[in-house]
């Protein structure tokens, strides 16, 4: 199993620089022990104009017998012949992706500490591999790693060269170039190449899930192929798949920077300009949400999609708000939002206040009930819609705080955007975006459903003939329908 990264000299810095990135000498040969063999680095060459990493996987097939993770390739696993004549010694795997993982450890973190600013910059990498299993063959291949950045070469590789009419095996002779970081290289590999094979030699278990989605930070939540990447990753077991769907589902929504959300709302803003600049309606949404929860009389609040803490730190600033959970799919964010509030530094008095949890909107959770009130700000349009019921019984059905606030956008107020192409939502993770007369409906449904009174708010300026740019429900739990009313059975 063999592996080869190289780069040439770029900006003023020599090639040999991928020896510190790899914290691989090039002048010598490593060998490192893994549970299935030893890996073997060296450098076929390593000039300041070109440097070429080779990563060499040695593969034991007997040691993979011994530890009974012999699986379902080359051979059925109640074959015994078929357990010690497989391609595992020769074909890229997930055995490859653990060793990158194990020899690169250092790499894939994006630390080095002897180049630092080598570490965070583009680099011009060719990435070859000769045999790659490739079950969807070389046109998968393309579609997993294109949309990367990559200029994918994938040629297909002939059962025979002997006998031209046997056809193409399912293995392919795979290279990558491009320009990119090489840890987001390594990181595309380490889930890539057992996806490609759809096997893993190795347990599944549920903090592969965790492992998938730090892996794939940055890149897996917007990747057309992010199903099919997650299935196989997980060796298609439906829970874990779906526990990963559902973290991602909103991802994108908390790696998006706010002040990116601010700045657009800031540019739309400036259509209707005068002498006297208004607010940003990431600001005016933020003070009609405090409005309606001091008029509610909320003293513990629930921000459910809290991102990176905005309305968290707001509710902070009223001393009335006496416990703020922000909850959020998204670990980044939340750490993010840690470090925007300064929880470190918080006084005693200040952070028993705020708490910070992970958790998916569409699965009920036990820590949000008792809350009396519960915002929804700019998060409905981030799901797919048959997953709306799920959230609205997480929320209306099981949660159950006496007030909930939903914000998301109007999608007539759009043709005042003179900046937003015709038929655009306002960001690209907007799976919809609602006229007024779809935001009632929905809302009153809900209502009716879970025994909640629901009125209707304008955030922002009020336009007479497309309304407002921000519309806002508020729900209120009506006499004597404290229990729980009944499950919507999620689409």
């Amino acid at each position: 199993m063999f592996l080869t990264i190289t780069t040439t000299g770029s900006g003023g810095m020599p090639a040999t620089d991928l020896g510190f990135l790899l914290h691989k000498h090039p002048e010598k040969a490593q060998v490192f022990s893994t549970s299935y063999g030893d890996a073997h680095v060296f450098y076929p060459v390593a000039s300041e104009q070109r440097c070429t990493a080779a990563l060499l996987l040695e593969v034991d097939p007997v040691a993979l017998v011994r530890r009974g993770k012999a699986k379902g390739r080359g051979g059925a696993p109640d074959s015994a012949l078929g357990q010690y004549v497989n391609d595992r010694p020769y074909a890229a795997s997930s055995l490859l992706a653990v060793a990158l993982r194990t020899v690169f450890a250092s790499a894939l973190r994006g630390v080095c500490d002897a180049r630092p600013e080598r570490a965070a910059q583009p680099l011009p990498l060719r990435i070859e591999i000769p045999a790659v299993p490739a079950r969807g063959g070389a046109a998968l291949v393309r579609r997993l790693f294109e949309p990367l950045g990559w200029t994918v070469e994938a040629e297909p590789v002939a059962l025979d060269e002997q006998f031209p009419a046997w056809g193409e095996s399912r293995y392919v002779r795979l290279a990558l170039e491009g320009e990119m970081r090489l840890s987001a290289a390594l990181r595309h590999l380490y889930v890539l190449l057992p996806v490609l094979d759809d096997a893993k030699h190795y347990w599944v278990s549920p903090d592969e899930v965790d492992k998938l989605l730090r892996m794939g930070d940055g890149w897996l939540p917007a990747h057309p192929e992010q199903r099919l990447i997650t299935s196989r990753y997980l060796a298609r077991r439906w829970s874990l798949t779906r526990q990963a769907m559902e973290r991602l589902e909103l991802a994108r929504l908390a790696e998006a920077d706010d002040s990116e959300a601010e700045e657009i709302d800031n540019a739309v803003d400036e259509e209707v300009d005068t002498e006297e600049k208004p607010l940003p309606l990431a600001v005016q949404r933020r003070e009609a949400i405090l409005a309606e929860l001091r008029d509610a009389g909320a003293n513990r609040v629930l921000d459910l999609g809290c991102g990176q803490g905005q309305l968290v730190g707001a509710l902070l600033k009223d001393v009335r708000f006496t416990e703020v959970l922000g909850v959020d799919v998204s670990s980044r964010a939340l750490g993010e939002a840690a470090r925007r509030l300064r929880l470190d530094r918080m006084g005693e008095r200040q952070s028993s206040r705020v708490r910070l949890v992970q958790g998916s909107l569409t699965y009920t959770d036990a820590r949000l009930k008792g809350y009396d009130a519960a915002v929804l700000s700019e998060v409905v349009e981030h799901l797919d819609l048959p997953r709306l019921p799920a959230l609205e019984y997480a929320v209306f059905g099981s949660a159950r705080p006496a007030t909930v606030l939903v914000t998301t956008p109007n999608v007539e107020y759009n043709v005042r955007w003179e900046t937003l192409p015709a038929g655009h939502v306002r960001h690209a993770d907007h799976r919809f975006e609602w006229t007024r007369e779809e935001f009632r409906s929905w809302a009153e449904q809900v209502a009716g459903r879970h025994g909640y009174g629901v009125r209707f708010v304008p955030v922002g300026p009020d336009d007479p003939e497309v309304g407002p740019p921000t519309q806002m429900a508020v729900f209120t739990m009506t006499a004597g329908s404290t229990t729980t009313a009944k499950e919507v059975t999620p689409a």
